[in-house]
């Protein structure tokens, strides 16, 4: 090591660090472990998504579509601006991704036969192929991610989060 050169810092030592700095600052220590474990495993996941994605030739925003599209419900299309809201883009923005997308194969565009003048966006046989040649690959950094616990340590986790996640519903509902 040089001078003045700071020794690499393992993601332990900087969750660790990070949890003491949220302590000291006022923060109650079991949800700042927490917090931060998930931030930095999200931080950390999405480092490996983005490359991931430009491996497989897709923008974020064009993974937000195709993931948007094979996860809803069976059979339904949905229009150009509801996803454009669900990406928190602008309409026009979602015009052009949609383009490019139908450009190459992923994507289908019709009118719709209760509205002519409304446009219905469908995931086609080959974008759903991409969505899961991305989920088949990301299953395995997820997996290698979770190998310290067992399956019933993953189904507790699980149900822990699901927990935390139903409470935010019910928050954003009071609000």
């Amino acid at each position: 090591m040089t001078p003045g050169e700071r020794p690499v810092e393992t993601a332990q030592e900087r969750y660790r660090a990070d949890v003491a700095s949220y302590v000291a600052a006022g923060g109650e220590e079991t949800v700042q472990r927490v917090i931060t474990a998930i931030h930095g495993l999200q931080r950390r996941l999405g480092q490996w998504y983005d490359r991931q994605l430009v491996d497989l030739g897709l923008s974020q925003g064009e993974w937000t579509v195709l993931s948007r599209l094979a996860t809803c419900e069976e059979g339904t299309a949905m229009t150009p601006t509801q996803l454009a809201e669900s990406a928190g883009i602008a309409p026009s923005s979602m015009t052009h991704r949609l383009d490019r997308m139908t450009g190459r194969g992923l994507v289908s565009r019709t009118s719709d036969p209760g509205n002519r003048t409304r446009v219905l966006v469908s995931l086609t046989p080959q974008g759903w192929q991409m969505f899961s040649a991305a989920i088949k690959e990301s299953n395995l950094v997820e997996s290698d991610v979770l190998s310290t616990l067992s399956t019933g340590e993953r189904e507790e986790l699980a149900s822990m989060l699901e927990q935390v996640i139903a409470g935010l519903d019910d928050h954003v509902e009071q609000t």
